[in-house]
This record gives C-alpha cells, structure tokens and sequence, in this order.
C-alpha cells in the first residue's frame, strides 16, 4: 500500500495536538475539560488559556484525527471484508482495555465501533462527491441533536458540569487510589460515552470519516491540488472557521458559561467550526508541504504518524503515572498544564525516531497488524524486525 509522507506528518500533528486538550482530562476534574468555571469563578488566566486552546485546538485535532481515520479506511478497502472487520474488531477490544483499564477518555473504541459501519458505506458509495454530502450532512444532524438536547435538558447544572466539593473529592480519590473502585467509575463513563455515541456523537463522527474518505478519493488529502489551490483553501477554512468558534467562545465567556447554554446549544458552533478549522490546518499543511518535508522536524513528526496508536496510548501511560501515581492530580491549572506537554511531545517524538530507526513499524501497530492477520485467515507477511 502507497505510503503518503504528508498524511503521516498531518496525523503526527493531530496526535501531538490531541494531547493539548488531553491533558486537562489527566490533571483536571472531568468537568473542567469543558467549564473553565467548573470550581467557582475561574482566575483570568485560566480563562484565557481555556478560550484560546477552545478557539485553536479544542476538538479541532480530533476532528483532523477523524478526517484521516476515514481516509485510512478508504486506504484499506481493496484488503477485504474480512481484513477490515478483523482490524476494526481487534481495534475495539484495544479500546475497551483503555478506556477501562487506564483512561476514561479514550477515543479509540468509538473510532472502531463506527469504522466498522462506515467501511461498508465507503465500499458501496460510487460517487466521491455524494460520499462527502452524506458525510456533511451526517455531521450536521449530529450537531443538530445537540439543540434538541438543550431543549429538554434541566436548566440546573448537572453534577458533571459543576461538581460539588464531594463529588470532587470523590473523583480525586478514586483516580488516585486505582483498583477497582476506579474501574467501576471508568465502566460508569464508558456507558455514558457509548450513550452519546449512539444518540449525538456517532453521527459526526460517521459524517467525519466519510467526508475523509471522500478527499482521499478525489486526491485531495494527498496532494492532488495545486500549492496556490491549498492556500486559498487554508485562507477561506481558517478565516469561516475561527470566525465562528471566537463567536462560541466569547458568547460562553458572556453567558459566564451557563449550563444549557455552553454544555448544549453554544457547543454547536464549535462543532460547526472545528471541521473547518482542522480541514484549514491540512490545507496550511498541503500548501507547503515540499519546503516542510526538507526539514529534519518534519520527518520526526512523520515518525510519530507511523506510530499513532503506540504513541496515543504512550501519552496515557506518561500522564496517567504523572498525574496518579505521583499525586499531582488537580495541583496545576491549566496553562500551567501547558508546560508538561512539550516534555511528552518529546517522549513521543524520541520514542518513535528511534524505534523506526530498527523496525518498520510501532510495537503496537506491528501487534494490531500481526493479530489482523492471524483473525483474517492471512499469514503474517513480515516479521517485525528488517
């Protein structure tokens, strides 16, 4: 299979990135990662470093993270049913160990569970451009759920939007202690999480694959188009874009982050603004991708594209022993937090130059691979050293 260097540097960015936002939900109380106000009136500088990460990173990486998954699906179509389904399923079971064994926030479970419908979409769809409207409008009808759930919800605040002193004492106590108290609470979110899937989040997140797959198709996530052509691209995507998620911001920020409001009806602009944004971030990407693939950077950055499971399940074992096993759970804010993700950037970034200097792929992408293999019925092509 034809290995695009440009879409390895894109998905190395969107894991880096991922981590931004990520590391609120190692540090912080789950209700912070959205409410900067979740523990009274929030200080200035907690305020702002929550609506600039909002404004250039928050759910835009996860988005550029779906883009690509749905691309690397349409990659992976003339493999076979069964070769897809056996990735897909192995993915899921990955997932569920994450999300119940180390982390509540897992993403990869989701991203399994709704690949292993989208692939048979992508297979039956002839017409790229119609792949890309039902995608769009997918997208559109999960974010449109959201204002339903404003609708019916209860204006007072839930218990995960503003906890309590004991709720967060609670929740410090559980993530710090670990056993199985804490894979009780893990299961408990991981039904909620799967609640939201079916109902709201699965939709966009199908929507987000297929509209990936579909400019895969038409050549335009590899480089197909002009550098003039991703330029203006990147102009018009990030101009619309941040346009919209500054008005989502500044209208939380006014509404000092009321519940209705900014937990359901003010998170559809940025949902409306983040796919715009993130499309915008690859065009910028595209539009100078021959000066940016000279440098020794870039090729780091590829590096960790490769290993983009070993390195996002790397950042949970780094945060989660940081933050737990060292006590240092709910000690910093969040722009303090910022200074731990360039040491993590670099974990990830020095683990996978050096590992792909002595083998073709991560630890874990060779297992997931070798396992694929074994579940399709295929033997294993390669071993895992050169």
């Amino acid at each position: 299979m034809q290995r695009y260097h440009a879409l390895d540097f894109i998905r190395g960015c969107a894991i880096l990135g991922i981590l931004l936002l990520n590391i609120v939900g190692f540090a912080l109380p789950s209700a912070a990662y959205l409410n900067p106000a979740w523990h009274g009136e929030p200080a200035a500088r907690d305020v702002w470093s929550w609506a600039v990460l909002d404004v250039l990173a928050q759910l835009k990486f996860l988005t550029l993270f779906a883009l690509l998954f749905g691309a690397g699906l349409q990659l992976q179509l003339p493999r076979g049913s069964r070769w897809l389904s056996s990735r897909l399923t192995l993915l899921a079971l990955i997932g569920l160990f994450h999300a119940v064994a180390m982390w509540e926030g897992d993403i990869l479970l989701d991203y399994a569970i709704v690949g292993l419908i989208v692939w048979r979409m992508l297979r039956d769809a002839p017409s790229t451009r119609g792949l890309f409207k039902t995608g769009a409008l997918l997208y559109l009808m999960g974010s449109g759920v959201l204002l339903i759930f404003g609708s019916i919800s209860d204006p007072e605040p839930t218990r995960s939007w503003l906890p309590g002193a004991a709720d967060l004492e609670y929740e410090r106590f559980w993530k710090l202690a670990g056993g199985w108290e804490a894979v009780q609470n893990r299961l408990d979110h991981l039904a909620s999480s799967l609640m939201a899937l079916a109902s709201q989040y699965g939709w966009q997140l199908a929507g987000l694959m297929m509209m990936g797959a579909a400019l895969l198709r038409c050549g335009w996530l590899t480089g197909g188009f002009s550098q003039q052509h991703y330029r203006r691209c990147a102009a018009l995507l990030l101009t619309v874009g941040y346009a919209i998620a500054l008005f989502g911001v500044a209208t939380q920020w006014m509404l000092h982050w009321s519940f209705r409001w900014s937990a359901f009806y003010l998170q559809v602009p940025r949902d409306l603004a983040s796919p715009l944004i993130s499309l915008g971030y690859a065009a910028l990407i595209l539009a100078y991708w021959p000066q940016l693939a000279r440098w020794r950077a870039s090729r780091a950055i590829q590096c960790v594209g490769r290993m983009a499971l070993s390195n996002y399940l790397l950042q949970t074992l780094i945060c989660t022993t940081l933050f737990y096993r060292f006590d240092l759970f709910m000690r910093f804010d969040r722009l303090q937090l910022l200074a731990f993700v360039p040491a993590v950037w670099l974990v990830n970034i020095l683990f996978s130059v050096i590992w792909l200097r002595f083998f073709p792929q991560g630890p874990l992408e060779w297992l997931w691979r070798r396992l694929t293999h074994l579940a399709a019925g295929r033997p294993p092509q390669s071993p895992l050293s050169r």
